[in-house]
């Protein structure tokens, strides 16, 4: 155990925060990053992510960008956000939360669920950190995600 959390879910929690952190410095969407590494490399990271963790995250990143040729784009949530911005750690607690929650309903594989969450319509909202949805509780986002949409209050 790392503190109250498990390994799995800390390296899950990791490789969330990973991949936030690329698709912020490449401004690319989180699915788009996903598909670019790919599922062997993902698993592969999720596996050695107590390892990958205590690597300085920028120069794993610009690794990882320049071995999977993952090009500058267009998507920048960032610098439209008029609000605090929430951290890739930040990001990466709400969709490990939401993946564990998925993963323990349905039994699919985390990686598979990875590319599903991301590119889900929650994923979006969660996305814009001009809405509230980043900091909802993980209930509220998971139950949305489960409709396709922000649930009715």
């Amino acid at each position: 155990m790392i503190g109250r959390e498990n390994k799995k879910d800390n390296d899950l929690f990791f490789l969330c925060s990973l991949i936030e952190y690329i698709a912020r410095k490449t401004k690319n969407t989180k699915t788009d990053v996903i598909a670019k590494i790919g599922k062997k490399k993902l698993l592969k990271i999720l596996k050695l992510a107590d390892v990958y963790h205590s690597e300085n995250m920028a120069k794993l990143t610009e690794e990882l960008i320049k071995e999977h040729r993952i090009k500058i784009g267009l998507f920048d949530n960032v610098s439209n956000c008029q609000y605090s911005v929430p951290t890739h750690w930040d990001i990466g607690k709400v969709y490990k939360r939401l993946l564990i929650e998925i993963e323990k309903e349905t039994g699919t594989d985390i990686i598979d669920l990875l590319a599903e969450v991301f590119s889900s319509p929650i994923a979006q909202k969660i996305d814009d950190y001009n809405s509230s949805m980043y900091y909802e509780s993980p209930e509220y986002i998971y139950e949305s995600y489960k409709q396709g949409k922000p649930c009715e209050e």
